[in-house]
């Protein structure tokens, strides 16, 4: 005899009926149902948004293609931190590219079971997968085919499981682990990396201080260099200052000299015609 199935696989099949009976399907299910509890739950399983309700179409019928890209996604977030800017940068690319590539297959498989997918709807069938590849709670979300309603990629899941999953809280899947010999092997062969890289900075700022310091010795040698031809000119002008000084201190002295003896001529002059009007004067009166 073979057990009766839990909330969780009954919500699975709910969840993945036409949104259009999935009222009359829940009801339904929880009328046939002899467990009261679990009846119970049954009704309180609440109607999955249009998105939702794709992604758990795609999750039941291509789980192996889902589950391949949520490991990938899984084994990529474990890598990321060996990447370096450009290569993050184009892992972003691939990562934009393969889930708008699973969103668009989800909402073809969806049209198929009858739904009209709206461009809104798709958008939020690819922000679903995309909040998958950057969180496993979401991935395990996301697979479980029990979504409730459309994830956002920078959202945080794990406090709010049972809001975003019908029928229990699915188990998270484990993130892939290397072998402990690759993964020390990866970590030395980053650490190497890295320490190339800082020497290598290293050396590029070397070399620009060096050169830094070149020009300003050419520069300091060039300067020394008119310094020592300007002191030899002023030098040169200095001996023919002194020498200029020399001849106006004796041409100064010989100044001095004449002006001497013609201040003694001048002197001897007055008095010579200071007596000769004397003499004058003398004639003068006696006659």
């Amino acid at each position: 005899m073979s057990a009766d199935p839990s909330l969780s696989e009954i919500a699975a099949e709910l969840y993945t009926q036409p949104l259009a009976d999935f009222i009359a399907g829940r009801n339904a299910r929880a009328a046939d149902t002899d467990d009261t509890a679990l009846a119970a739950g049954i009704r309180a399983l609440r109607k999955p948004s249009v998105a939702a309700w794709v992604v758990n179409v795609f999750a039941r019928e291509r789980a192996s293609q889902l589950g391949e890209a949520l490991q990938l996604a899984a084994e990529l977030r474990e890598a990321q931190e060996d990447l370096d800017a450009k290569a993050l940068a184009q892992l972003g690319r691939d990562r934009r590219a393969l889930t708008a590539r699973l969103a668009t297959a989800a909402a073809e498989l969806a049209e198929t079971r009858g739904e009209r997918v709206s461009p809104s709807t798709r958008d939020a069938v690819q922000q679903t997968i995309s909040a998958a590849f950057f969180d496993p709670d979401a991935a395990a979300a996301v697979a479980s085919g029990r979504l409730v309603r459309e994830l956002e990629p920078s959202g945080t899941f794990a406090d709010a499981m049972d809001t975003i999953v019908a029928g229990g809280i699915p188990s998270a899947a484990a993130e892939p682990s290397a072998p402990p010999d690759e993964l020390k092997a990866r970590r030395a062969r980053r650490d190497a990396e890295r320490g190339v890289r800082d020497a290598e900075q290293a050396h590029e700022r070397a070399a620009r201080e060096a050169a830094r310091a070149a020009d300003l010795e050419a520069t300091a040698v060039s300067l020394v260099d008119d310094l020592h031809a300007r002191v030899a000119e002023l030098e040169k002008e200095l001996v023919t200052a002194r020498r200029e000084s020399a001849r106006a201190e004796t041409a100064a002295a010989d100044a001095a000299e004449r002006r001497a003896e013609a201040t003694k001529a001048v002197q001897e002059a007055e008095d010579a015609v200071a007596s000769a009007r004397s003499a004058l004067e003398a004639l003068g009166r006696s006659g």
